[in-house]
């Protein structure tokens, strides 16, 4: 594999950024890992951070190289601080540069299919609320995702009295806006895509039981079957943290509709 550090100036964001990248590269004597290229241009994982963190933190906490070594992967982990991949009332417009600026900048730069059914994304925490949106907005450039102890039903969560702190991200990201039933609360758009005959992206769900976003969890879960959207859902123990996710993570990969 190679590991690569990437700054580069955004002309959506109107700043310079990073994004951290792992591309296949096809080796017999690496010891340790069974490294694997299969093409010349790249099935591609998006990888999405949660709040606190950054394009790194897959990297720092798990073992995700590792783990797509032999899968022949590329892997395109993005920076977008707190912005919860939308474009914020009152700062930078993330959503944009995430669906729109960074597919079309990493393939500019290294060799990576756009072909719908090599392009996947998946994330944890504000991350997995991320990966849905993008791909349940844009099921025609995204063919599988994954959330991992998402926060999947955000038109509740911005109302809960449990989470004073994140009032001000909240107003700074939607203003004052109620978001049910718009673009930005999942239940809204999984419910409007079963009903079209657009494509509808493979969906792989997680959360621990004792999660603090387990609720939101079953909330999308339940809007997926009232909607009657196929979905892979697991559920067990765990709670918010990178043991669980580091797991997991294996398992979605196991998951991905790839090519062996």
């Amino acid at each position: 594999m190679a590991l690569i550090t990437c700054n580069f100036f955004s002309e959506v964001l109107g700043l310079s950024t990073s994004m951290t990248v792992i591309l296949p590269q096809q080796t017999s004597t690496q010891i340790g890992l069974n490294n694997r290229s299969s093409q010349s241009l790249h099935k591609t994982l998006y990888l999405l951070h949660g709040l606190s963190d950054d394009d790194t933190i897959w990297l720092r906490r798990t073992s995700i190289e590792r783990y797509v070594a032999e899968l022949g992967l590329a892997v395109v982990m993005p920076n977008v601080h707190q912005s919860f991949y939308t474009d914020m009332e009152y700062g930078n417009k993330y959503w944009t540069f995430l669906t729109e600026e960074l597919p079309s900048i990493a393939r500019s730069f290294f060799p990576l299919s756009d072909a719908r059914e090599d392009n996947f994304v998946a994330g944890l925490s504000m991350g997995g609320y991320g990966a849905f949106k993008w791909a349940l907005r844009h099921p025609d450039r995204i063919s599988a995702a994954g959330s991992l102890s998402g926060a999947v039903d955000m038109a509740k969560h911005i109302k809960d009295p449990a989470y004073p702190h994140m009032v001000p991200y909240f107003r700074l990201i939607y203003g004052e806006k109620d978001i049910e039933g718009t673009d930005d609360d999942l239940l809204h758009v999984v419910k409007q895509l079963a009903a079209t005959d657009a494509p509808m992206p493979a969906l792989y769900q997680c959360c621990g039981t004792d999660d603090f976003l387990y609720e939101d969890n079953l909330a999308f879960r339940d809007a997926c079957a009232d909607a009657d959207y196929p979905l892979t859902y697991e559920e067990g123990p765990g709670t918010h943290e990178w043991g669980y996710w580091d797991t997991h993570i294996q398992h979605f990969l196991r998951w991905l509709p790839l090519e062996k």
